[in-house]
């Protein structure tokens, strides 16, 4: 299928071996990228259970809501640059536009309806795209974190290339191999290991590739051939942070030291972390609620977006449990929430509360159809 993507090689896999967080084969397993962090004692439930095949294909425990989910359409607001203010609309799961510095940056763009190599089998959105790709404005950059296929969509990517046929395509390392397979002309690719930058082309606009602790694959045979990766973006007045996919991480202090504006001010204007899809025995690639609270302490605070939840069913849990989680633990923390409605565009500075939006919508049992992770059998999650 043509969605798996295409491997690496030549001068792309010399960069990619040259990585410090690239591990040849031999006792550690096949050769490939490795988390490089050491791993919290008690992140990773070892007594708990990884969920099985059986449990995703049953379906159920309110992990999709009862119907479609509002959505605001943002075009009105887009049309009114955001010049040198900072503005972010969440689109769904990770999939945000920020403006900053003057310039449109999106991330991870997913326009599928399922998070999944087949149009018939897969998680399937809860609630349609805000706006269709051929109305987006026009872009400057694109982020891909990695290539899970709720991060990285094939159809998504041949549109954005098809429209804006000079658009860069930010990445980590290998991942441009995929992009070139959809369509992306390699000049527009740039594939960056962690601590790497790349600044766009008339501007002072900067985006580093920094750590994150996650895993990579789209088929059976390709488990972490491919780099992930965080990523800050920044133009000498704002700073925003995007986890991408990832569990609780010292690495996060060294991001913070690395980017920190000293103690006048959190290093970042906003910090958009994952926080769905998370289970007791992925504490270590992903964060959920409780560890991304954690996690945007040590990157010194700052305005939080929660990303990663509300869009595809890729856990056990209810599919709202990380939003009623959040409003429960970040008040007494301080914690200044940006909770908006999907398609909502915020200036993250203005935002002063959180209107509980999702909770204008039920929740239902959740078909099998709608929850099974195809081709990969569990017990790893595919995204």
């Amino acid at each position: 299928m043509k969605s798996f993507g295409s491997r690496a090689a030549g001068e792309r896999l010399e960069r990619m071996r040259a990585s410090a967080q690239w591990v040849a084969g031999g006792a550690l397993g096949a050769a490939g990228f490795r988390n490089r962090g050491p791993i919290r004692p008690g992140l990773r439930d070892a007594s708990a259970p990884r969920p099985t095949l059986t449990e995703f294909l049953r379906g159920g425990g309110r992990r999709v809501p009862t119907g479609e989910l509002p959505v605001a359409d943002p075009l009105d607001t887009w049309r009114r640059p955001a010049g040198r203010d900072l503005r972010a609309t969440w689109l769904g799961h990770s999939t945000v536009l920020v403006e900053i510095g003057g310039k449109r940056i999106l991330t991870d763009p997913v326009w599928g309806q399922r998070a999944s190599p087949s149009r018939l089998a897969g998680p399937r959105r809860f609630h349609p795209v805000p706006v269709p790709l051929k109305a987006l404005p026009p872009l400057d950059a694109v982020i891909v974190s990695h290539d899970h296929y709720d991060h990285l969509c094939m159809a998504t990517v041949r549109e954005l290339a098809k429209r804006q046929p000079e658009l860069p395509f930010i990445t980590s390392l290998g991942v441009g191999a995929h992009l070139e397979f959809f369509g992306v002309a390699p000049g527009n690719i740039m594939e960056l290991d962690w601590w790497q930058a790349h600044t766009l082309r008339g501007s002072e606009l900067r985006l580093t590739a920094t750590p994150s602790q996650h895993f990579s694959g789209r088929g059976l045979k390709d488990r972490n051939a491919t780099l992930w990766s965080s990523f800050v973006v920044e133009d000498g007045r704002s700073r925003v942070f995007f986890s991408g996919d990832t569990g609780l991480t010292d690495q996060y202090a060294e991001i913070r030291r690395h980017f920190g504006r000293g103690k006048a001010a959190p290093p970042f204007d906003l910090v958009m972390l994952e926080v769905g899809a998370f289970h007791p025995s992925w504490g270590d690639i992903h964060l959920g609620p409780k560890n991304a609270l954690e996690a945007l302490a040590l990157l010194g605070g700052g305005a939080l977006l929660p990303v990663h939840w509300s869009t595809f069913s890729l856990a056990l849990h209810p599919w709202d449990e990380p939003a009623e989680t959040l409003l429960e633990l970040a008040p007494p923390q301080g914690v200044h929430l940006v909770m908006p409605m999907i398609g909502q565009p915020v200036a993250p500075a203005l935002v002063d509360g959180v209107r509980p939006w999702w909770r204008s919508v039920g929740t239902r049992v959740a078909p099998a159809a709608e929850v099974l992770t195809w081709p990969r059998a569990l017990p790893f999650p595919l995204d």
